[in-house]
């Protein structure tokens, strides 16, 4: 891989990492859809492991975005691996938000990726979620400025 190529796919992939929080923090499916190989796995620690686009949809369609009223994600740390057509990455996240029940809530995580370029196009072949923290924000709700 030449070095062009490689900071090419250096920044596709930060794109991907980016287009899954974007698409789970403004419910963009289709964006959040396009990150994924039609036969990817995402693995979230405590809660399922899901299987191919549909299930991956479903459980953001069904469980992600009805368990929660907003959320929103920041990731860092993103460092990452590449050999030829796969890449490995790794990278920590942040994610605060209200519950369904207006409970604010964090969620501190590693995503631990698999990604493949086929035809010239990167995507996630499989991430798992390493959950540290799942906890609410006893007493508070987070609230739009001027609320």
């Amino acid at each position: 891989m030449s070095n062009l190529e490689e900071v090419i796919s250096r920044f596709a992939l930060a794109d991907l990492v980016s287009d899954y929080c974007l698409g789970v923090d403004k419910h963009e499916l289709e964006r959040f859809q396009a990150i994924w190989w039609e036969d990817a796995v995402w693995d979230i620690e405590f809660v399922q492991k899901f299987s191919g686009i549909d299930e991956i949809s479903g459980a953001v369609e069904n469980l992600i975005w009805p368990m929660w009223q907003s959320t929103n994600h920041y990731c860092t740390n993103h460092r990452l691996e590449l050999n030829g057509d796969t890449a490995k990455g790794i990278c920590d996240v942040y994610c605060i938000g209200n519950l369904a029940d207006g409970q604010a809530a964090h969620v501190v995580a590693s995503y631990h990726d698999d990604y493949e370029r086929r035809n010239g196009t990167w995507k996630i072949s499989r991430r798992f979620v390493n959950q540290r923290v799942f906890s609410p924000l006893t007493g508070l709700k987070l609230s739009p400025p001027g609320q």
